[in-house]
């Protein structure tokens, strides 16, 4: 069985990722751990802009990372293959570069949350794209992922203004 992600783990990725200039988004539980979802996961879950820069520079990231990376795996990175999944490495990361259930990376990213310096998707969009995935441990973390949703919308009614 794989070691879940740790949030030291996180830190890592943020920090090659914008030393490198890579554009992305968490997502996923990993995403929803970010926001503060009460749960653990096996791997992260990353949206990158599909761009060849960007793909490049991911690529360089990982190799900083440790991530033993082929060089078919880097070339899927590099051109933005739509899903990545990385197990050659510290830790596991799947890197998605079009989710289901997200028209476009620019669309999210006007709508991510910043999070400790975490780029991470909106709930929204972390919801949509597993709903959009259907896959069977989706549809069954769904129900939580939407209770988590409209307790943050609570709390933020809370506050004051």
């Amino acid at each position: 069985m794989a070691a879940k992600f740790e949030y030291a783990q996180a830190e890592e990725v943020r920090d090659a990722f914008a030393r490198h200039g890579v554009r992305y988004l968490f997502i996923g539980k990993s995403g929803a751990i970010l926001l503060g979802y009460p749960d653990t996961t096996q791997d992260a879950d990353l949206f990158l802009e599909k761009s060849d820069r960007n793909g490049r520079a991911a690529v360089g990231a990982l190799r900083e990372l440790g991530f033993a990376l082929s060089e078919e795996q880097a070339a899927e990175i590099a051109h933005g293959k739509d899903f990545v999944q990385l197990k050659n490495g510290p830790f596991d990361l799947d890197l998605v570069f079009a989710p289901d259930g997200i028209e476009t990376f620019e669309q999210a990213w006007r709508r991510h949350v910043e999070v400790e310096g975490f780029p991470v998707c909106h709930l929204d969009d972390i919801i949509a794209s597993k709903e959009a995935t259907n896959r069977v441990k989706d549809r069954e973390s769904l129900p939580r992922l939407r209770a988590f949703r409209d307790y943050r919308e609570r709390q933020q009614e809370q506050r004051p203004s």
